[in-house]
């Protein structure tokens, strides 16, 4: 095989780069959570970097990409035997399978670890331990094929996710309401204000997560090529406008533009550019990241009215982002900047991809939905997935990890309750 030497390099670095994300995720989500459970939400994003890096290897991958079924992949690759074979349909890369399957581990971490911030504050650490290894199976491996695999059937449609906005960000968005529906609200939620304990680290992470996406993005070219620019470029344009118009809606609706809107704008932004960046022109990056910007800024107060305590927002930022930018592919792609993807309405292409783009999103968001409320109910009803009561109110660092964030008690909030519970221990 003729690999390309500077293909190979760019996918290694872009690996790495997605591997940032997910610690720059448990810093946004951390600094989002009360100071006595922000090791609890780190320790659930690092675990499951472990977890997932592990599962991958042995067999998840080989579910993924490899065989020619429409709905799941087969057992060939295994263990990564016959790694030197290219996944079905991808043996035109120039790059050594190895590192495909590198960069594919890296959104399979990502994604599950999306899920925490809907669930924050609640969950116990094993039983997340047990639900993201089961849902990585049940859940990523067969999304992940149907759309990213050429043998899949949503890629054989002819709907377009150039990085993820249905495999990643609507599937975990639509997980992580499952999820929480079944473990219920946590204890003073909505009555009592909780409010992020340390905004300087959620913005560190939106820092992180926003360098990161480059290789999120533009690496899903799979070579280093005009169209890794485009997409390198569209997710930036999409980002600054999503930042831009969250902050402007924060000024309008509430008076003033907080630090907080323009990390969570951005993040926006990145979600929705996700699975149009590689399809889309510039300008249409701009309208994207507007609208996400707008509608996600909206969108977060659904919990609110509906009732159900999305901790960190993912359902109104990752659900609603991912959705959102799937279906826009549907009027801005173009094969100027794609000539592999195809023309959405505002190019001539009429509605036969945006026909697509709802197929995909409405197959990959009940299929999370209902899979995962099955999963989750079975693991609650056996081994319990919520803390107990005393614990919640402890706080996630103490009850799980015996561990808290800060020495000062006024920033763990978590320390006064450190003798009682360990006395009811």
């Amino acid at each position: 095989m003729n690999f390309n030497s500077g293909d190979t390099a760019w996918i290694l670095v872009a690996s790495a780069l997605v591997l940032l994300m997910t610690p720059g995720l448990a810093f946004f989500y951390g600094g989002m959570v009360r100071g006595k459970n922000v090791l609890g939400m780190l320790a659930q994003n690092y675990v499951t970097m472990g977890i997932v890096s592990v599962l991958w290897i042995t067999g998840v991958y080989s579910l993924a990409f490899s065989g020619t079924g429409k709905w799941i992949g087969d057992f060939h690759q295994f263990g990564l035997n016959h790694i030197w074979q290219q996944a079905t349909g991808f043996e035109a890369l120039t790059i050594p399978p190895l590192v495909f399957c590198a960069f594919q581990l890296m959104f399979a971490i990502i994604t599950p670890a999306l899920i925490t911030g809907g669930t924050a504050d609640r969950l116990k650490f094993g039983s997340w331990s047990i639900f993201c290894a089961l849902w990585l199976v049940v859940v990523y491996a067969p999304v992940a094929h149907w759309v990213f695999s050429p043998s899949g059937w949503l890629f054989k449609l002819g709907a377009l996710d150039f990085a993820g906005g249905t495999v990643v960000h609507a599937n975990a968005g639509a997980a992580a309401l499952a999820v929480i529906l079944v473990i219920g609200k946590r204890k003073g939620w909505p009555k009592e204000r909780m409010r992020p304990h340390n905004v300087p680290f959620v913005l560190l992470g939106a820092g992180l997560l926003w360098f990161g996406w480059f290789g999120f993005n533009a690496g899903s070219a799979l070579s280093a090529n005009t169209l890794s620019a485009f997409a390198f470029v569209n997710t930036n344009t999409a980002t600054g406008a999503a930042l831009l118009a969250w902050i402007i809606v924060e000024k309008i609706r509430d008076g003033h533009a907080t630090t907080l809107g323009a990390a969570s704008g951005a993040v926006a932004g990145l979600v929705a550019i996700t699975p149009a960046c590689g399809f889309v022109s510039p300008m249409g990056s701009i309208a994207i990241g507007f609208a996400a910007g707008v509608i996600c800024a909206l969108a977060v107060g659904l919990k609110n009215k509906f009732g159900f305590d999305d901790a960190l927002d993912v359902v109104g930022v990752h659900l609603v982002g991912g959705v959102l930018g799937a279906l826009l592919i549907g009027l801005f792609a173009t094969k100027m900047t794609n000539s592999a993807g195809s023309n959405g309405l505002f190019y001539k292409g009429g509605w036969t991809l945006m026909g697509h783009q709802v197929v995909a999103v409405l197959a990959v968001v009940a299929y999370s939905f209902i899979v995962t409320y099955i999963l989750a109910q079975i693991l609650d009803k056996t081994i319990g997935l919520r803390v107990s009561e005393d614990a919640e109110q402890a706080g996630l660092d103490l009850s799980q990890h015996a561990e808290t964030a800060y020495e000062n008690s006024s920033y763990s909030d978590g320390s006064r309750f450190l003798s009682n519970f360990t006395q009811t221990k």
